[in-house]
Parts: C-alpha cells; sequence; structure tokens
C-alpha cells in the first residue's frame, strides 16, 4: 500500500504478486493487485484478478462483486457482468452503484422493465446523483413515456440543469410543468 500511496504502482503490483505466489488465493493481495493493475490500466489482467477473487472467496463480499461486474462491463460481457451486478445487490441491497451498472447492462441487453427497476432502484438510493436519473429519462423516452420522461427532466432542472438540458436536447422533450 506504501507503493500505492507514492506513486508506484509497479511496485505494489510486483508485491501483490509476490503475496499470490506465497498465497495464491488471498482475498486481499488478490483485490488489491486487481485494483492496482485496473489503475494502471490493465484492465484484462484486473479482470482475471477480479474473477480469481469471486471464484475461490466464498465469503467475497458485494463490492467484489460489483468490481468483477464492472470490470466485465468493461469487456463487453454483458451476461457475465449481469450476473456479478445481480450478486452484488442479493448481498447488499443498497448498493446504488451495483443497480446503476446492472441498468446500463439490461440496456445493452434489450430488457427495458428490467432496466428501468434497476434504475428506479438506484435513484432511490442515490436521490442526488444525475446518472441513474438520465438513463430513467432515457429509457422512458424510449419506451414512449413522455410525462414520466418529462418529470424527470424537471427534477433535474432543480440540482442538475445541464443533464436536464441535455436530456431535452436528446428527447425532443420539455420538461412537466409544475
Amino acid at each position: 500500500m506504501a507503493f500505492l500511496l507514492v506513486g508506484h504502482p509497479k511496485a505494489a503490483e510486483a508485491v501483490f504478486t509476490d503475496m499470490l505466489q506465497r498465497w495464491p488465493n488471498d482475498a486481499y493481495a488478490l483485490a488489491s493487485r486487481s485494483h492496482t493493475r485496473a489503475q494502471m490500466g490493465h484492465a484484462a489482467d484486473a479482470l482475471d484478478d477480479a474473477l480469481a477473487l469471486v471464484r475461490v472467496n466464498p465469503n467475497a463480499g458485494a463490492a467484489d462483486w460489483f468490481n468483477a461486474g464492472f470490470l466485465l462491463d468493461q469487456h463487453g460481457r454483458d451476461a457475465e457482468a449481469e450476473g456479478a451486478f445481480r450478486r452484488a445487490v442479493a448481498i447488499d441491497p443498497k448498493l446504488d452503484r451495483a443497480w446503476y451498472g446492472l441498468g446500463l447492462v439490461l440496456i445493452r441487453l434489450g430488457r427495458c422493465s428490467e432496466a428501468v427497476a434497476a434504475l428506479k432502484r438506484n435513484t432511490e438510493l442515490q436521490p442526488m446523483s444525475p446518472y441513474g436519473w438520465y438513463q430513467l429519462a432515457r429509457m422512458h423516452a424510449q419506451q414512449h413515456q413522455p410525462d414520466q420522461a418529462r418529470r424527470i427532466i424537471a427534477h433535474l432542472k432543480g440540482f442538475e440543469p445541464s443533464v436536464a438540458a441535455q436530456l431535452e436536447r436528446e428527447t425532443g422533450l420539455a420538461p412537466a410543468s409544475g
């Protein structure tokens, strides 16, 4: 960790690799090396470590499953990412970022109603974050539910006017009045 704090991720990676040679299934070393590799831009290696962590660690937590899902998502492995995000929210139903990731994956998989449900849960948990609201409004517009999209645009105007304006441009919808 000291190497990471002073900006030497390669040295940190070497330490974690040495730890894993001694203790191949060490959860701390796998999680730390995965994180370090992701920061260094070695996404495929980071994914390998994240998957090894959840595979060998029966006590893998929601954050471990979220990280695996995030990296699977980055690699376009949507079905596997869905499973990892679902596992994360099963362990911790309040993990808002896993609900958001699940929503995005479900959008790409064309499962709109499930995506809307996941994004709604994300916005319940993170009401002031514009990301879930933005995707939720887009889904409503795509599903020909302009009134619901307009309500979200009006809501966003209250705390993220630039995101609301972007949605207006993209959807052609003005916010709901009142």
